[in-house]
C-alpha cells in the first residue's frame, strides 16, 4: 500500500493506493469548524422537548445537539447508563456543562446540493480516543471486540487476545489488533489512557471549549489501513512531514521510516495537486464524481445519489457470462465505490435478477467485501422486488461534499 499526502486550497488530501489502484481517499479542510472524533466542554443552552434533545455551545462560536440516545448518566453503583427513560430535560439543564464528542461533522458555507451536511453537528456523551488497534471509551468497563468484525473464527481468535488482557479496561478492539503480540497493544492502551487522563483536566470551568480536535484525513487513513503493509508514506511539504512523524512516532512507530518526502523535478510541484498527478491519480479520483463505473468484463453500474438514498443499478452490456458471475464482479466494485465516495444513508442495489440460492451467494460476497469499510455497513437482505438493500454510518461528509473547488 502506497499512501500519497497533498495540500490543494487549504484541503488536506490522503490518498492510498494499491499496486497503482485506489483504495482510499480522505480530503478534509484545514480549518473545519467541527470535524468527526473532536471532544468539546460544551454548555447546555436550551431544551427542546419536542426533538427529546439538548442544543449545546461547543466552544463560543459552533453549536451542537445532543439526542436523548446519546446522553450517558451513572448510576449509584457506579455504571454508566444508557437509553435514558426518562426525558433529557430531566437530565440536563440550561447552564450544565458536559464532556462530548462530535458523531458527525460540521461544513460551513456548502452549496443548496450539499445543505444536508450543514446541519448541526450531532454529538455524543459516549466519548471515544482511537487508537491504531485499540479505541479507549472511557464509560466501557470491559474489554470489547469491534462489532465492524464480523468473521466468527477471527472473533474467537481476538476473545483470547483479550482475555489475556485483563489489567486493561475500557478498550474496544479493532480488527487490525488480530495477531499482534500483546505487548503492543499493551504500549497503546497505555497511550491512549494517558491521553485521556490529560483531558479529563480540561473537564472543569463554566467556558465551552475545544478539547481535542478529531482525526484528520491522514490519521483517519493511516488508522483505516492498519490491516494493510503499507510500503510509502509519500509527502511534498515539511509541515506534513512533520505531523505524519509525529502521530507515526506514537501510534505507529514500523512507519516512521516509510514517510518519504518527495522532490517534483520539472516544474510539477508548481502544478495544482502536482504529487497526485505525479502518481497518475487524479483520472481515478476524477472517475467517482461519475454517475457510472465500467466493470473490467463489460458491464458497467450506474451510482445516482439522493437526498433519501442512493440507487444503484447494474447493467450486462454485451457481457456473454451468467447473471451471478456479473453480479458478484458488480459487487465487489459496489463496495469500493461505496467506501471511495463515502455514500452514506440509506443504499439500494438493483442486481441482475437471480434465483433464491444465487442472491444467497451473492450477498456473502458482498459482506465479504464490506469487510474492508472502516465505517459500519450493515446489509438488510434482498426485498419482496429483488433489490438488495443496505445502510451505511459514514463519520464525514461525502466526497462530494469535501471536493468542491477543484478544476479538471
Amino acid at each position: 500500500m502506497q499512501i500519497l499526502i497533498e495540500e490543494y486550497k487549504e484541503k488536506i488530501w490522503a490518498v492510498a493506493l494499491n499496486k497503482g489502484r485506489l483504495e482510499g481517499v480522505e480530503i478534509d479542510p484545514i480549518n473545519e469548524p467541527v470535524r468527526y472524533g473532536s471532544i468539546f466542554y460544551a454548555k447546555v443552552t436550551r431544551i427542546d422537548a419536542a426533538l427529546d434533545a439538548a442544543f449545546l455551545d461547543l466552544d463560543d462560536y459552533n453549536t451542537g445537539i445532543l439526542f436523548n440516545k446519546d446522553v450517558r448518566t451513572i448510576d449509584k453503583e457506579g455504571k454508566v447508563c444508557k437509553d435514558c427513560q426518562q426525558a433529557i430535560g430531566k437530565t440536563l439543564h440550561p447552564g450544565d456543562m458536559i464532556a462530548v464528542q462530535a458523531k458527525s461533522a460540521y461544513i460551513a458555507n456548502q452549496d443548496a446540493l450539499w445543505l444536508e451536511e450543514s446541519k448541526t453537528p450531532r454529538m455524543s456523551m459516549d466519548i471515544t480516543l482511537p487508537g491504531r488497534y485499540l479505541i479507549y471509551s472511557a464509560m466501557l468497563h470491559d474489554n470489547i471486540i469491534s462489532r465492524r468484525v464480523r468473521n466468527k473464527k477471527l472473533r474467537k481468535r481476538m476473545q483470547k487476545m483479550i482475555s489475556s488482557l485483563e489489567d486493561m479496561q475500557g478498550f474496544i478492539m479493532r480488527s487490525a489488533a488480530a495477531g499482534l503480540q500483546t505487548d503492543i497493544l499493551r504500549r497503546e492502551a497505555g497511550i491512549l489512557r494517558s491521553i485521556w487522563e490529560k483531558f479529563e483536566i480540561d473537564f472543569t470551568g463554566s467556558s465551552p471549549k475545544l478539547v481535542m480536535q478529531g482525526p484528520n484525513s491522514i490519521q483517519r487513513i493511516l488508522g483505516d489501513l492498519a490491516t494493510n503493509p503499507i510500503e510509502t508514506i509519500e509527502i511534498v511539504t515539511m509541515d506534513h512531514y512533520q505531523q505524519i512523524e509525529k502521530w507515526c512516532a506514537v501510534f505507529a512507530p514500523d512507519l516512521v521510516t516509510k514517510i518519504t518526502p518527495i522532490e517534483l523535478k520539472d516544474n510539477d510541484a508548481t502544478q495544482d495537486l502536482a504529487l497526485l498527478e505525479y502518481r497518475d491519480v487524479m483520472g481515478q479520483i476524477e472517475s467517482l464524481f461519475h454517475d457510472y463505473t465500467l466493470l473490467p468484463s463489460g458491464g458497467n453500474i450506474t451510482i445516482e445519489e439522493t437526498t433519501a438514498l442512493c440507487a444503484i443499478d447494474i447493467n450486462k452490456g454485451s457481457d456473454t457470462r451468467s447473471k451471478l458471475s456479473i453480479n458478484i464482479e458488480a459487487a465487489k466494485e459496489i463496495a469500493r465505490h461505496i467506501r471511495l465516495r463515502n455514500i452514506g444513508g440509506i443504499v439500494m442495489i438493483d442486481f441482475l435478477k437471480m434465483n433464491k440460492k444465487d442472491q444467497t451467494t451473492l450477498q456473502k460476497t458482498f459482506e465479504e467485501e464490506i469487510q474492508n469499510d472502516p465505517c459500519t455497513v450493515q446489509i438488510h437482505g434482498f426485498t419482496k422486488l429483488g433489490l438488495l438493500e443496505a445502510t451505511r454510518k459514514r463519520r464525514t461528509p461525502s466526497l462530494n461534499a469535501r471536493y468542491d473547488g477543484v478544476e479538471f
